[in-house]
């Protein structure tokens, strides 16, 4: 009798452990979760803000190159 009370306050221990396991990653779980969408966001934003200063390049090349070719053109004609 005082083992089958034993292995039942085993049991129940082990019960009460493997319950707060759980409920730890669960809460791991959500900070992933939340911490995942975070960086999705960022990822958005920073994927934007690149595209953006490409084009920003691209645009100031291209006045670059327009300046150099009225600089050349000015040349030739003196």
């Amino acid at each position: 009798m005082s083992t089958d009370k034993t292995q039942q306050r085993i049991t129940e221990a082990d019960v009460r452990m493997l319950e707060s396991r759980i409920e730890e990653l669960i809460r791991t779980c959500q900070r992933l979760k939340d911490e995942n969408r975070l960086l999705r966001h960022q990822q958005t934003a920073l994927t934007t803000e690149r595209a953006k200063l490409a084009q920003k390049n691209d645009h100031a090349r291209a006045q670059v190159e327009m300046m150099l070719m009225r600089l050349k053109a000015m040349e030739s004609e003196s």
